[in-house]
């Protein structure tokens, strides 16, 4: 099981590369950057205590699926953006996209997001009665349910999360850039899926870039990518990287100390 995959791929201390020099790392302001919740409010709630309220915090999306609180991490972080929209940041995941098109297209999507934790997510909202993927009128109906569950406001804001947040020269994206395009000609596909060549070419830019989705034993620094998904639906440890001119710090629930990385 991929849970048993990841638990194996774990262990302590944290990763870095020295091809890249952090003292060329210039956000406008501290901030901080939290790697994929997936339906672990416990976590989430966790994390918030260990970091400094006076900065602001961006979240790369992919809050939903797998662990068992989707919904309920949902309604926090909706809470937290909109009572502090420049204080919390909420980037669009692959996984929201995910429940968003099956809303929009159950035919289609239905297979696809209920194969990848979509069934962990109907549980929280309280459509327990799901248990394995659902086509064709099922899955519209399924859909229907949704929406009327989940509730327009909760929906819209979904549907207005930006893709990437910027600060001096950091940028934060759930997946990927496309090491050869300028961050404004960036696809939606690429911010949330992925691209080929993200971990192999360096960018010619400047731009430093840190994202989730992809899952890594310990937070990383290679060249001038940060990765902070730490796989914390199943190992219990959630990361947010600490941002500031020159420095890295990294903050995972379960560590007893920060962990410091600078030059």
């Amino acid at each position: 099981m991929i849970t048993d995959w990841i638990k194996r791929l774990v262990s302590r201390g944290t990763a870095r590369d020295h091809g890249a020099d952090l003292a060329d790392i210039a956000p406008a302001e501290p901030f901080f950057v939290v790697g994929d919740i997936h339906g672990r409010l416990d976590l989430l709630e966790t994390l918030l205590g260990q970091l400094e309220p006076d900065h602001p915090v961006v979240f790369v999306g992919d809050y939903i699926d797998r662990g068992g609180q989707g919904a309920q991490v949902l309604n926090r972080l909706q809470g937290l953006s909109n009572g502090s929209p420049q204080s919390f940041i909420c980037l669009l995941g692959n996984h929201e996209e995910m429940m968003l098109r099956f809303i929009d297209d159950p035919k289609r999507m239905g297979g696809l997001w209920l194969h990848n934790g979509g069934l962990q997510t109907l549980a929280s909202f309280g459509l327990t009665d799901v248990t394995e993927p659902v086509s064709g009128a099922d899955a519209i109906a399924l859909a229907g349910r949704l929406r009327d569950t989940v509730g327009e406001p909760l929906l819209t804001w979904l549907r207005n999360r930006p893709l990437t947040w910027t600060s001096g020269n950091v940028t934060a994206v759930h997946a990927a850039f496309d090491p050869a395009l300028s961050l404004q000609d960036q696809t939606r596909e690429v911010c949330l899926w992925g691209h080929p060549r993200f971990f192999l070419d360096p960018r010619t830019d400047g731009q430093w870039v840190i994202h989730g989705h992809t899952i890594v034993a310990t937070p990383r620094i290679y060249r001038q990518v940060i990765s902070v998904d730490t796989g914390a639906f199943a190992t219990d440890r959630l990361t947010a990287a600490e941002i500031r001119p020159g420095e890295i710090r990294f903050h995972t629930t379960g560590d007893t100390t920060d962990d410091p990385a600078s030059e």
